[in-house]
Formats: C-alpha cells, sequence, structure tokens
C-alpha cells in the first residue's frame, strides 16, 4: 500500500494518505477557480484511501458553498489548501499541490471545461522561465 505525505505552507499541518488514488481531475468550474485564485484546482480523488492527521488537525477548517456541493478544507494560519471526505467518508478529495511527494497517477481529465476561464487556452505555447523574471 502506497503512503504520501502533505503539508500546508506554514508547516502547522502534516497528514498522511495510505492507499492508492482512483482519479485526478483538473477542475476548471467557477467555484475551483474562486477558491484557487488560479485556471483550475488539481485534485486527486480516492474511495479507498485513508488520511491520518499527524500534526494540526484543529487548524483545518472546511468550508461548503450553500446550496452546492463544492467543499474545500484548508490551513487557518496560511490558507493553503488541505485534503477532505466527502459522501459520508466515502470519497477523500486531495489537493496535489498539498502533497509533499510525487505521485504515480497523470490526470485524468480536464472538468467543468465550459467554465473555462478565457484566457486558459495554449498555455503550453507561452515562454517559461526558470525563475521569477528579474
Amino acid at each position: 500500500m502506497k503512503t504520501y505525505s502533505g503539508s500546508c505552507l506554514c508547516g502547522a499541518v502534516h497528514f498522511k494518505i495510505e492507499g492508492e488514488f482512483d482519479r485526478f481531475f483538473l477542475c476548471h468550474c467557477q467555484h475551483c477557480q474562486k477558491d484557487t485564485g488560479s485556471a483550475h484546482a488539481a485534485n486527486l480523488f480516492s474511495t479507498s484511501a485513508s488520511i491520518a492527521w499527524s500534526s494540526g488537525e484543529d487548524s483545518v477548517k472546511t468550508y461548503q458553498l450553500p446550496s452546492t456541493r463544492h467543499s474545500k478544507s484548508f490551513c487557518s494560519t496560511c490558507g493553503s489548501a488541505l485534503p477532505y471526505v466527502l459522501r459520508e467518508g466515502k470519497l477523500l478529495v486531495v489537493p496535489a499541490g498539498s502533497l509533499d511527494c510525487q505521485v504515480d497517477i497523470k490526470p485524468t481529465a480536464h472538468i467543468f471545461v465550459s467554465s473555462k476561464a478565457d484566457w486558459d487556452t495554449q498555455l503550453e505555447e507561452i515562454t517559461q522561465i526558470d525563475k521569477l523574471p528579474g
């Protein structure tokens, strides 16, 4: 069984995931654009993996957008996206950027592309720079 480790930006929250990821979606819905401040969210999904909080579980807050299925867990200190459980404990959602290690699975699909930001096209064609430009 695979084990993955993760944490928030400020280091207050650490967690371990045991198990496999079923899917890896890049979600372009307007809710994910708002809560990431980016073109899309990058979330790993598992119906069999489990999470154990190593430290900082009391700093994890979850926001449920009223009248939707959209949730987001985050560190109350630094705001970093963190894993959460949906569907009465049957679906673990892990923001890919919250992991401190590599994952074997590549993105499965872009979803909600009908909501894609108008500037989110042909991004692989723009200049790529290794560091912050001077």
